[in-house]
């Protein structure tokens, strides 16, 4: 049985737009569809100034999400776990979760892992390295650590408290603190020439007694003598 012209191009209409319906469904479908590619990895610091890596989920389909972070060690292949956070509902905005990594430390890289039901299994690439971007709690904890050697180290001479900083006296000062011997007060000898401070007396005192001891005496001669020939003659 044969169609007229006018079923016949009544069928190929209703044809055409059931085929685009099918179409933009898919297409709809596929534009909702979770991939790698709604998932992004930054390091930063975050509002409490922690070193963290966020990683944003802009998956319209709603699909939750896994994230996991390990840390690349220097051994080929080697890794080691950090964290695990999970996005519950992520939007076509984007929804983020921040994750922390074991250390803060320029150069580090960390590999994030992605688990969306049965539409992703994948890592994000590239690898998230740490830049050069001191944050406050992660350069607290690496000063700390930085930091015990220096204060273990040995005192400065300026805060010594050595033998060597007890000061020593000097042999002159030694012998100018010792005392001086006082004077002697004993008598000089005979023809010395220091002053008789005892008595008082001066060396012209003292001469002028000698004189007058030696012209005593020599009266006293010369009375002797005159007697005596006053006694011869008185004799005779």
């Amino acid at each position: 049985m044969s169609l007229s012209p006018r079923a016949a191009g009544a069928a190929r209409v209703a044809g055409t737009s059931v085929a685009a319906v099918v179409l933009s469904v898919a297409a709809s479908h596929t534009a909702l569809a979770c991939s790698i590619g709604d998932f992004t990895a930054t390091a930063l610091c975050d509002a409490h100034d922690n070193g963290v890596i966020r990683v944003t989920d802009k998956d319209a389909s709603g699909t939750p999400a896994k994230i996991s972070l390990y840390l690349q060690l220097s051994m080929p292949g080697g890794e080691r776990w950090s964290d695990t956070q999970t996005i519950q509902h992520p939007t076509a905005e984007g929804t983020s979760v921040d994750l922390n990594p074991q250390g803060w430390y320029p150069g580090v890289s960390y590999r994030v892992h992605v688990q969306a039901g049965d539409q992703v299994d994948a890592d994000i690439t590239p690898l998230v390295v740490i830049p050069d971007v001191t944050c406050g709690a992660a350069a607290s904890a690496s000063a700390s650590v930085s930091a015990e050697p220096s204060t273990s180290s040995t005192p400065s001479p300026a805060s010594s408290t050595t033998p060597s900083a007890t000061p020593t006296s000097s042999p002159s000062s030694t012998e100018s603190s010792s005392p001086v011997p006082a004077a002697s007060s004993a008598p000089s000898p005979a023809g010395g020439g220091t002053h008789l401070a005892d008595t008082g007396a001066s060396n012209g005192t003292t001469t002028f007694a000698g004189t007058a001891a030696a012209l005593l005496v020599a009266g006293g001669g010369i009375a002797i003598t005159l007697r005596r020939r006053t006694t011869t003659r008185g004799s005779r």
